[in-house]
C-alpha cells in the first residue's frame, strides 16, 4: 500500500493541479492524507471537488507550521511506503511506478530520492535539474550536515524507517533535511538521477527560494546536528563519521 504525505496551506491554486498528477497513479487501495494547516482560502473545497475517496482530510485545530504539519500526515498514513508531497507541484507521469520499481530492484534501500525540473507559476521548466544547480546527490550524514541534498517533495520513504524520524525534535531546519540525514544513519538511499516532478517556486512556497546567510546556514547546521545528538546519542555520531571518513579514504 502507497500513501501519500501532504500538507497543505492555502493552496486553492494550484492544489487540483497537483491531486490530479497524483491520484492518477495511485491504485485503488492507495491513500493520500491531506493535511491542512488552517488555511483561509478555498484548498479544502478544492480538493473535495474532486470527490475521491482515496483523499483522506485532516485539518489542524490551528495553524503549526509545515513541519509539524508533514509529521502528523505522516504519523496518519498506513501505507508500507510513504512518499512526500506538495500542494503545487505536478507529478511526472510514471513517478510513482519508477519509485516503486527501485524499492524493489534495492531491497535494502529505506528511502528514494529523485531529481526534479524546477518550474515556474505557470509550469514552465526554469531549470532541467534541480541537482544540476544544487549538485550532484551525495550520500552520508556528515555531506548531508554540511549541505544537505534531500528534496522532500522528491522523496519516498518505507514506513519501517518512521519510528526513526518520528516525532521531529523541536527545532531543526527542515522535515526533509531530517528525514534524509536520520535515514542516512540508520538506512540507505536510492538515488534517481532523472527528473520525476516539476518543483514549483513562485514565491510564496513554504521553502526559501534563494540562498539564506551564512549565520543562519550555521544555526541549520546546529540544530539539525543537536537533533540527531539527542536522538541517536554522540558516541554513535562519532563511530559513524569516522567511519564514513575512512571510506571515503580508501576509495
Amino acid at each position: 500500500m502507497i500513501s501519500v504525505c501532504m500538507a497543505t496551506y492555502n493552496g486553492e491554486r494550484w492544489i487540483q493541479i497537483q491531486l490530479r498528477s497524483v491520484l492518477s497513479q495511485l491504485g485503488e487501495n492507495d491513500e493520500l492524507v491531506l493535511v491542512d494547516d488552517v488555511s483561509s482560502d478555498n484548498t479544502l473545497g478544492e480538493a473535495a471537488d474532486l470527490r475521491d475517496d482515496r483523499i483522506r482530510v485532516y485539518r489542524n485545530e490551528r495553524n503549526r507550521g509545515v513541519d509539524w504539519t508533514y509529521q502528523r500526515a505522516l504519523s496518519l498514513a498506513r501505507g508500507d511506503v510513504l512518499f512526500l508531497c506538495d500542494q503545487d507541484d505536478v507529478w511526472y507521469p510514471g513517478k510513482v511506478t519508477r519509485v516503486m520499481q527501485a524499492f524493489g530492484e534495492h531491497p535494502d534501500a529505506t528511502l528514494v530520492l529523485s531529481d526534479a525540473q524546477i518550474i515556474d507559476s505557470l509550469g514552465r521548466v526554469i531549470a532541467p535539474s534541480y541537482f544540476g544547480i544544487r549538485g550532484s546527490f551525495v550520500p552520508g550524514v556528515l555531506a548531508n550536515i554540511v549541505k544537505s541534498k534531500f528534496l522532500g517533495c522528491a522523496m519516498a520513504v518505507r514506513s519501517g524507517m518512521r519510528d526513526r524520524f518520528l516525532p521531529f525534535p523541536a527545532r531543526i531546519p527542515g522535515h526533509d533535511m531530517w528525514i534524509g540525514v536520520v535515514n542516512e544513519f540508520y538506512g540507505k538511499t536510492c538515488f534517481i538521477a532523472e527528473p520525476l516532478i516539476g518543483y514549483r517556486r513562485h514565491g510564496d512556497n513554504a521553502s526559501p527560494e534563494h540562498r539564506q546567510g551564512l549565520a543562519q546556514m550555521l544555526i541549520w547546521r546546529w540544530q539539525l546536528t543537536a537533533g540527531l545528538m539527542t536522538r541517536v546519542g554522540m558516541h554513535a555520531i562519532r563511530r559513524l563519521l569516522q567511519h564514513q571518513a575512512g571510506s571515503r579514504g580508501t576509495e
